[in-house]
Formats: structure tokens, sequence, C-alpha cells
């Protein structure tokens, strides 16, 4: 008799979370703890009262001792993804070790699945977090790849397995069968996972299909496979050989409304053939000549969906009729997600890394396109250099500038705008071509001429943030007969100038600087001055130069200063190629550089190089 609803006892539906055997843990959208039930806190060796309440990432570090260690980057846009898209994700295996309460780090592998849990709205209220420890499993399997003693192990397993299984197979035939299935079943989860790992650490499409053939088809017992890929409205199919051992790519690729089995599948409906005979009876005799390998008997065709994108579709060929049971489809979907999600990744990757060499090759063309020739005045030699990043996709604001005042001064510029975009590119375009048309618009000093720039970007929205630093050469007429000139400058939060004498002296112009650009316009900057001799030499440059991870500014200060008084005596020219050769060989930031020498009055002026090569390196 069915009892009715009234008459059930009501779960407790906390208690059953906190008893469930799996680990679960309840975090906000923002990844902050809520609750996690006994047995996670069994696994990770933690407490509600020193959990709840804090960033999954705070209780959770990485291994400090492991440097390669990714699971937080991975767990963190697992759940980024759960919460965005409002699907369940399930994650390869994961290594994340965890820290013990004397401060040690145990090493742990675990099998996490990420589910967004929705409020009445539609909206993400928590996320579901659970975290298989499988740690085991990744040692014994591990130690199968170690060789030998596994394998003999296995033999001794097995051969104590069919022992026993002759002793009971008179009186419990029909246990022996379920146990058997059981170990297949399980042999298939295992290569299942294996599978997954393999196609987690795949960086191309080919190098997907090629994983895939080689660990896939084996956990499913399969003797083909093809994996056909949407290409608009077409089918671009990838064919392993019957046996397995060379993957190759069909001719020409089939329309998208086929309807063969391949074409409904990447349109989202699988399709199971169980033998030849229903191949014909389901598609007609041209079904079998149109197979990519005519020689098999079944087919599991699927879908390779990443949310709600159909990819294309999976086809797995047997040379015999198959039964296909609920637990054998229900692998092979399993086994097409894992295909999938790695198609997916690998996708995605190829896709950004496309376009960040488009997004590179756009702001190195604007940043070319402003590398000028600086002027050559009476007396004064001015070099210029740029270095672009050796990282392909990063772009940075590097920029500098050198060109006559209206009144005849020598003005000279650098600066960097904060990032690595097209944006940071785009505005240092606008930051150069506006502290030009101010100069040229009215008599500024240094200081004047970066406080109207800084009004500038403000009253134009210009939405960056930049370091600069503005000079400018002047003489007076008690100069020019003592043959000296007047080095103005002012700092705008960027690495100070360099002074070489000609004695070979090195002097870092190191004032208190002014705030960056862009962030306090009303503030009033300061102007310094230094005499210059004839011989000597500027350096502006940008932090590329001298900056290094995890070292001091001053380190690097030394460094270049040192350079210089090495090298001061060297033609301007090769001095700016010494320094970028000896300070920054490949360089993970842009640099740029702008180099001034004073020549006595008597001196002809030196022959330069000029054009792009001579300013770009």
């Amino acid at each position: 008799m069915r009892q009715e609803p009234s008459a059930l006892p009501t779960p407790d539906f906390a208690k059953v979370f906190d008893e469930a055997p799996a680990p679960f843990l309840l975090l906000t959208p923002d990844f902050v703890i809520v609750h996690a039930n006994r047995a996670r806190l069994e696994a990770t060796a933690t407490t509600l009262e020193g959990t709840v309440g804090r960033n999954l990432f705070d209780v959770f570090p990485m291994n400090p001792d492991d440097p390669a260690a990714d699971g937080l980057r991975n767990l963190s846009a697992s759940l980024a993804r759960a919460r965005d898209t409002k699907q369940p994700v399930t994650m390869p295996i994961q290594k994340y070790d965890i820290p013990m309460p004397d401060g040690s780090y145990e090493e742990r592998y675990w099998s996490p699945r990420n589910v967004p849990i929705l409020d009445e709205d539609g909206n993400v209220a928590l996320l579901l977090h659970r975290s298989d420890d499988i740690t085991d499993y990744v040692r014994v399997r591990d130690e199968a790849a170690r060789g030998q003693q596994w394998r003999e192990r296995v033999e001794q397993v097995e051969s104590d397995l069919f022992a026993r299984t002759r002793e009971l197979e008179g009186s419990n035939a029909a246990l022996r069968a379920a146990n058997e299935r059981e170990r297949q079943t399980a042999l298939r989860l295992a290569g299942l996972a294996l599978t997954a790992s393999a196609l987690a650490g795949a960086e191309t499409l080919e190098d997907v299909l090629a994983r895939l053939f080689e660990h896939g088809r084996p956990t499913v017992g399969a003797d083909t496979a093809v994996v056909a890929l949407r290409r608009g409205k077409a089918l671009d199919l990838t064919v392993t050989d019957s046996s397995g051992d060379r993957a190759y790519s069909r001719g020409e690729p089939l329309p998208l409304d086929t309807h063969m089995p391949i074409g409904t599948a990447a349109r989202g409906e699988a399709v199971i053939v169980h033998d030849r005979a229903e191949l014909r009876e389901r598609y007609g005799d041209d079904a079998v000549h149109m197979s990519p390998a005519p020689e098999l008997e079944a087919w599991a065709v699927l879908p390779l969906r990443a949310g709600d994108q159909l990819l294309g579709s999976l086809a797995l060929g047997w040379r015999q009729p198959q039964a296909f049971d609920q637990d054998d489809v229900r692998l092979l979907h399993a086994f097409a997600a894992q295909c999938a999600q790695a198609v997916d990744r690998v996708t995605r990757l190829q896709a950004e890394r496309q376009q960040a060499k488009a997004t590179r090759s756009l702001a190195e063309t604007l940043q070319r396109s402003l590398l000028t020739d600086p002027p050559q005045p009476d007396h004064l030699e001015i070099a210029v250099r740029y270095l672009p990043a050796a990282q392909e996709a990063q772009v940075g604001g590097d920029w500098y500038d050198a060109f006559l005042s209206p009144d005849g001064t020598t003005t000279l510029a650098i600066g960097d705008v904060t990032g690595h975009d097209r944006t940071a590119a785009a505005a240092m375009g606008q930051l150069r071509n506006l502290l030009r048309g101010i100069a040229f618009a009215g008599s500024y000093t240094p200081a004047g001429l970066l406080t109207t720039l800084d009004g500038a970007v403000r009253q134009l929205g210009l939405d960056a943030l930049a370091t600069a630093v503005v000079a400018r050469v002047e003489q007076t007429l008690e100069e020019r007969r003592a043959g000296l000139r007047t080095l103005r400058w002012s700092n705008a939060g960027h690495p100070p100038p360099l002074l070489a004498e000609a004695t070979g002296e090195v002097s870092v112009l190191e004032r208190p600087a002014d705030l960056l650009l862009g962030l306090a316009p009303d503030v009033p900057r300061a102007d310094y001055s230094v005499t210059l001799a004839p011989g000597s030499t500027v350096v502006l440059y940008t932090d590329g130069l001298v900056e290094r991870r995890g070292e001091a500014l001053d380190v690097g200060l030394e460094r270049l200063a040192e350079a210089v008084r090495r090298l001061h005596s060297l033609p301007l020219e090769l001095l700016c190629e010494a320094l970028l050769a000896e300070l920054a060989p490949g360089a993970d930031d842009d640099i740029a550089l702008v180099a001034l020498r004073a020549h006595p009055e008597d001196r002809p002026r030196p022959v330069r190089r000029s054009g792009p090569e001579a300013r770009a390196r």
C-alpha cells in the first residue's frame, strides 16, 4: 500500500547534508564558506569554527613548497564558471595539497564538481562544492605506471580472484557475473578518469584528438573513434584506422544537415546502432558505404556538447555487435562529455592566443607609428630606442618623444601608461600627442607642461594613469659663452633620469617625484635643474630597463648607473645599444629609452643613423 505523503516523516535536510558520506561544502557566490559537512571536515582536518565565514582560498591556500601547483587557479576558474553560467561544472582530477594543523601540507588528489544553487528568481544563491578524495587511487595508478611491480601485483590479485571464483562457481554463478560486471565497470571508470587526466594536459586540438585515440578507445572497448567538429554548416572528420594506430583527417567535410548518424548527433541527438543490420534498416544501404569504417558492426554516435553549445559529434565503432545496456550508454555519454570539455577548452585557448597575437600586432603598429626620428639641435645629439617585450601577448604603454619647442629649446619626454593591452597603447598615443600640442600652444616649464597635460587628461575624460618625465635643455647667453647648458625637468612618478659627466661620474637625478598623471591635476608640480657641461650625457628610460621581479628598484638603478659609468665614453648610438643588450636581454616588459649628449660648441655634429631600425630593436 502507498502511504500518504502527510504520513511520512519530514526529512531534516540539514542533518542529511551533515551525515552524507560524500564531502560537501557550501559557498557564497564570492567563495566564502557557509557550511561544511562532517565528511568534508574529516577529509581536510578542519573545523566549522575555523572555516565558516572565511574565503575558501584563505582556508585552503596553495602549498608554498610546490611552485607548480595550479589547483587554486583551476578551482577558482571552475567555481566562477559554475556561478556565471548557472550550470554544473565537473573538473578533471586536481592536485590540491591540504594544510594540516601542524603547519605542514599533505599531498591530496581530488575529483571535484561544482553545482550552482539558484533562488526563486533564478539567481545563484549558493555554490555546492563536492570534492572526493581520490589520493589512494592516484597513487595506485602512479605505481602502475612505474612498471613491473604493479603488474605482478595485478596478476597475483587476478589469480586469487580467479581461484575464489572457481570455488564459488557452482553455488553462486549469478553473483560471479555481477562481480565481473562490477569489476569491468570499475576498470572502465578508472579508464575514464585516466582519459580525463590525459585530456586535461592537451594544449591543441590535434593533441586532444591524439590523446583521445590513445587513452579513450581502450576505456570503452571501441575499435575505431571518429571526431566530427562543426565548422559553420559543415563537419570536419578525424578518424582512426581500424587498428587504432593512426589518426587522419577525412578529405571532404560533410554537410551538417546530413541524415547520417554523425550529423544527427552533431545536431544534438545521440544515435545508438547495435549492428550493421540495424544501420541498414534505419539509414538505408548507402549508410554502410558512407560510414567512416564500413567493416564495423556497431556504432555509438554522441553529441559533443559544452554547456549550451554543440561542438560536433563523437562516433565510436566496434567490429562485433553490441548490446549497449544502460551502464554502457551512461559510460559512453560520460566519455563524450570529457572529450567535449577538452575540445572546448583548447578551442578557447587557441582563440585567446589568436586574439592576443592580434592585440599585440595592433598595439605594436600603433607604437611604432609614434617612433619618430628625434631632432638634432646644434651641438646636441639625441638617440632613441624602443624594445618591445619578449612575451607576445604583453603590450604596454611605453612612449618617448623629442622635439624643438617654438622658443628653440629642446624638449625630451618619456612615459609609461599603466596596463598591457590595446587601451594602454591607445592612451599612450593620446598623451604623447597632447603633450606636443600643449608644448607648441604656450611657453611652459616642464612642471607647467605636465600640470597642463594632467588637466587635459581630466577634461577630456581619458581614463588613464601614467608616469612621465619631461625635460628641457636651455641655454642663456652667459651659458653659451661658457659652453654650458641647463637641464630642467619635472617628474610625474617616473624612474629618475641619469646624468653622466664627461669624466664618467654618474648621478641619479633622484628628486622628490610628483604624483602620477591622472590622479590629482590640481596638485602643484615642481621643476628641478642641473648644469650640463660639454660631454655630459642624460639618459631617460622606462621601468622595464631597471625593474626585476622580486628586486628593489634601488638595485636596478644602481645596475643602470654602473653600466652607464663603464660605457659612457661610447658614441651615443652605441651606448643605447649596449645598455639594452646588457640590461634587457629577453625583457618581459616594453622599454623606451632616450639619451641626450651635449657636445662642445666647436665640435662637428656627429653622424647618426636614422630610420625605424635605429629606433627599435
